[in-house]
């Protein structure tokens, strides 16, 4: 009798973790990530990589809008060849939620940190952009130049890696320096990395790629005008009123970006 008792507990058991699993997949069925955001993710990989702000190297993600506490970002590939099917879940600490056995980024835990510490952003790029680099080692502040950039009016702040951990190979690799880099961050839409690269936050998908490119664009307009003389910079004021006018047509460029990439899978 003993042994039926056992024998029934132990089926009962098996029942309910095999209920459990099952609705833990329901979960995963009904959170799955919106089929426009994929969308959105995978023209912004290939415009950051059509317009050079992104080559074999670098990454873009985007808060996941079913889900705030995860985000969305491509397996470890070059940012020109991404696909929907490319595109993964993470949580909040920066893991994948089913990797399904494929490489992730490295460097997850920018996004990752970011996230956390910054409610109000809903989309990241990084970007190891030759025009910005020299910027984070001269000591020579990135301003804006026109408004078209006017968002950097806010400064972009560099982060010093050393401070955080020493002598590292560069890379975000944990949540540690992730957090070091978001508190770098602070309140503003660029952040420079030191020999290393620039990371920029935006509102939705389209902002943030608009705001990657214009940080490199005004990089290199900013060096040209040095060499010409002194630089008028836009004021506070200026870079305020413009970045107001300018968020209210970015569709107009995401629109002209995403017809150079044309169709994708």
């Amino acid at each position: 009798m003993r042994k039926v008792k056992i024998g029934v507990l132990i089926a009962l058991c098996a029942g309910a973790l095999a209920a459990y699993a099952w609705a833990g997949q329901a979960q995963v069925a009904t959170a799955a990530p919106d089929p426009k955001q994929v969308e959105d993710l995978v023209y912004a990989n290939r415009i950051l990589a059509d317009q050079d702000v992104l080559d074999g190297f670098g990454h873009v993600s985007a808060r996941d809008v079913k889900d705030p506490s995860r985000f969305l970002m491509a397996r470890s590939m070059a940012p020109g060849v991404v696909t929907r099917g490319d595109i993964l879940e993470y949580n909040s600490e920066g893991e994948p939620i089913d990797a399904r056995g494929r490489a992730v980024y490295s460097e997850r835990y920018i996004h990752a940190a970011i996230y956390r510490a910054r409610p109000d952003v809903m989309a990241i790029v990084h970007s190891h952009s030759p025009e910005v680099i020299p910027f984070t080692v001269t000591g020579t502040a990135l301003h804006p130049v026109y408004h078209m950039s006017a968002f950097l009016g806010s400064g972009a702040p560099i982060f010093e890696i050393r401070d955080a951990a020493g002598m590292t190979d560069m890379l975000v690799r944990d949540n540690k320096l992730g957090d070091a880099l978001a508190k770098s961050l602070g309140n503003s839409a660029v952040v420079l990395m030191r020999g290393h690269g620039y990371v920029a936050v935006g509102n939705a998908v389209p902002q943030v790629v608009f705001r990657a490119i214009y940080t490199q664009i005004n990089a290199r307009l900013q060096a040209q005008a040095a060499q010409l003389g002194a630089v008028k910079f836009l004021s506070p004021e200026e870079s305020a009123k413009a970045s107001v006018s300018i968020d209210a047509v970015v569709s107009r460029p995401w629109e002209l970006w995403k017809a150079r990439v044309g169709k994708i899978e």
